[in-house]
This record gives structure tokens, C-alpha cells and sequence, in this order.
């Protein structure tokens, strides 16, 4: 039986941030289409979790990225049209019981591009 992760999300001005909540995630799969991502994987005790996202708008699916670590997988995706925020992740209105706003990282994006670029460059090189 598959289920769907725990999903954090945040805007900034160039990316889209999101973390599926996995400890010790395995076979973890990524697809990030235009306008579509499609996430799955394992854990350590084999429940097998899958996640479907039609995404608010346009993304660069060539210039985004997911990390793995110990507790998630986080994906950076570039959005198509920069410095245009997103009200929602999700292209419908809707509310997922699985999904919610990382609000310890959603602030305001005054002066936030320096900031973004050392994050994705951080995790570039890991």
C-alpha cells in the first residue's frame, strides 16, 4: 500500500522549495516535469510512499534538483517566470491533508536573491 509523504513547500524569487519527510528513504525517485512532479520512494521498514503534484505554474525542469539526506529529500525548482510568487504549490485550490507551508523557512523576499543563490549552491556541492 502506497501513501503520501509529509510535504513541506516555500516560495522564494527564483525556486520553489519542497521537502517530503522520509527518514532513511530508499529507491527515492524524482521526476519533475513543466508543470508536474511526481515523487517515491521507500523507508527503512519498506512502506512504499508516492506524491503527485500539478504544479501552480511553469517550472524549469532542467534546472532543478532534489538532496537526500537521513529525514528528506528536498527539490529546488526553478521556476519558469522568476520573482512571481506563488499563492500555492498546487495548480488546484485545493487543500491536501499532506501538505503544508514550511513556515520556518517562508519570509519575505526583500534582498532575498543573494541568500537563495548561496542556498542552491550549497547544495549543489554536498
Amino acid at each position: 500500500p502506497r501513501q503520501p509523504a509529509k510535504t513541506l513547500w516555500y516560495d522564494r524569487p527564483r525556486y520553489v522549495y519542497l521537502e517530503f519527510c522520509v527518514e532513511d528513504s530508499r529507491d527515492v525517485k524524482v521526476d519533475i516535469e513543466d508543470q508536474r512532479l511526481v515523487f517515491s520512494c521507500k523507508n527503512a521498514d519498506g512502506v512504499e510512499f508516492y506524491n503527485e503534484i500539478n504544479l501552480y505554474a511553469r517550472v524549469n525542469s532542467k534546472d532543478s534538483q532534489n538532496k537526500r539526506s537521513d529525514h528528506s529529500i528536498t527539490c529546488f525548482i526553478r521556476k519558469w517566470k522568476e520573482k512571481v510568487a506563488w499563492p500555492r504549490i498546487t495548480k488546484e485550490n485545493i487543500k491536501l491533508a499532506w501538505l503544508s507551508v514550511d513556515f520556518d523557512n517562508w519570509r519575505d523576499w526583500e534582498g532575498d536573491e543573494e541568500l537563495e543563490r548561496a542556498m542552491v549552491e550549497q547544495y549543489a556541492e554536498v
